[in-house]
């Protein structure tokens, strides 16, 4: 298990988990075992790829649910071999998505799990159709909550801002 900066690694085959991952909740878990899944069937490294702090942290203020070395930790229990954590600062976030594409590339993905709604790059021009053109893509599903509700981030921010601590952390599934 190493946690690396952004650039710190290169890899003869991989499979990468991409996202903010802020609080490590369900649906993020899916996309991170997903990709987890796939590397012991491929037999490569598993890689997490997230960002501290979170982009919406940086770009809206949104209150961070997990903290960096809280976040990692809980990656890494879902059995990940490695996580890279970029700097999301004012220079990260006006870089084109093809630096970010050329950046993957150095890590070999045999294949790329991502959630349905994953932006990248200046002014989020980065998208899914854009991956799809240089890597196998898997897009994990959203996932629901017993009462159909969507699970995340921004949900669970609200649940807390509401006090209802016990739904948040049920969703948080930790």
């Amino acid at each position: 298990m190493q946690t690396l900066k952004d650039g710190a690694l290169t890899l003869k085959g991989s499979v990468i988990a991409i996202g903010a991952f802020d609080g490590v909740h369900k649906g993020h878990q899916a996309v991170i075992r997903q990709a987890v899944e796939k590397s012991l069937f491929h037999q490569v490294p598993s890689v997490v790829y997230t960002f501290d702090p979170p982009p919406r942290h940086f770009f809206k203020g949104a209150q961070i649910l997990t903290p960096i070395q809280e976040k990692v930790s809980r990656i890494y229990k879902l059995g990940v071999d490695y996580v890279i954590v970029a700097s999301f600062d004012e220079w990260y976030a006006t870089r084109p998505p093809e630096d970010f594409i050329s950046e993957l590339s150095k890590l070999n993905p045999i294949e790329v799990s991502i959630g349905s709604d994953f932006r990248f790059g200046k002014s989020r021009k980065g998208d899914v159709e854009l991956l799809k053109k240089y890597f196998q893509i898997n897009v994990t599903l959203p996932v629901y909550c017993n009462g159909g509700e969507l699970i995340s981030s921004t949900r669970i921010r609200q649940l807390i801002s509401e006090g209802d601590y016990q739904q948040s952390y049920a969703l948080l599934g930790w």
